[in-house]
């Protein structure tokens, strides 16, 4: 399995290439996905991926100026009569609606499309309606296009709802017909919440100081007293103060996970292998504790 595919979808976008090609190729295709390689990609609103793939000089085959080769891959669309049956099942489902309407892949969503007897994910050879590359290779996937796959698939680990879009299913129609099913009435106002909710200035970052001259006074006044009574300083008659308690729930000061969420777990931004969503998880978790300890 190629170390390109960092999520479940991207790994199984790549495994329906690895399953067609042989392991020469597909070992070449890979140094093929670098942009030194591919000087054109795009993806058109029919969901044709389209790049322009340089290519080697090569004498002993008569090539002595440094070919460009054109690149076309499409994978067949959801049927226009599959697409309401599939709305429904998608729609029937909060955990679907509620991730697809934060940019999100959800695990399910396979048997969403199962039952509709449609595929999102290509499994083999015949999910493609066409692979061109205009190289004189007879073989079909060519090196070239498995350069241009795996640049595919690090595109779908960024934006899972390219996939969508590959499909023949524009991400705004999507978004547009969950929308409108019972759950994602309910839910679009909650996603997009954070995003209209107006900014209001703040005067300072910090807490309002409180008056604490009657507190010291009170407290000098009692250690005072235990220096002038040595039994009841080591008895400890003015109590240290208890821990305080840890806060618990979804407090006012708390930073809400939604606009972390909006991202996905590989945003454009971040390029590392692990998820950003898991990251800030955890660095939230070490702020918290570490702030606790300090109080």
């Amino acid at each position: 399995m190629s170390s390109r595919g960092k999520t479940w979808w991207g790994q199984r976008f790549i495994a329906a290439l690895e399953q067609q090609m042989d392991s020469g190729r597909l070992q070449r295709g890979r140094s093929y996905a670098s942009p030194r390689r591919i000087l054109s990609f795009e993806i058109d609103a029919k969901g044709v991926v389209s790049a322009t793939v340089r290519g080697n000089i090569n004498p002993y085959f008569g090539v002595t100026k440094e070919p460009r080769y054109q690149v076309a891959i499409q994978l067949d669309p959801i049927p226009a009569k599959a697409r309401k049956t599939l709305i429904e099942q998608l729609g029937g489902r909060a955990d679907l609606v509620s991730h697809l309407l934060m940019n999100e892949m959800p695990e399910g969503i396979d048997a969403a499309f199962a039952e509709s007897g449609v595929g999102l994910l290509p499994r083999s050879e015949k999910d493609f309606k066409r692979t061109d590359c205009s190289c004189p290779d007879w073989a079909n996937p060519c090196k070239h296009i498995a350069g241009v796959y795996y640049r595919l698939a690090e595109q779908l680990d960024h934006d899972p709802l390219l996939l969508f879009e590959l499909r023949g299913l524009a991400r705004n129609e999507l978004r547009t017909e969950l929308a409108r099913t019972p759950l994602g009435q309910a839910l679009a106002p909650l996603m997009s919440e954070d995003d209209q909710a107006p900014l209001e200035p703040v005067e300072s970052l910090y807490p309002p100081l409180r008056p604490v001259a009657d507190e010291v006074t009170s407290a000098a006044g009692a250690w005072q007293q235990q220096a002038l009574d040595p039994q009841g300083f080591w008895r400890g008659r003015v109590p240290l103060p208890t821990e305080p308690e840890a806060a618990t729930g979804q407090g006012p000061d708390r930073v809400s996970a939604v606009l972390v969420k909006k991202g996905g777990d590989f945003p454009p931004f971040w390029d590392r292998d692990q998820s950003f969503i898991a990251v800030m998880d955890e660095l939230y978790r070490r702020i918290e504790s570490k702030n606790r300890r300090l109080l």
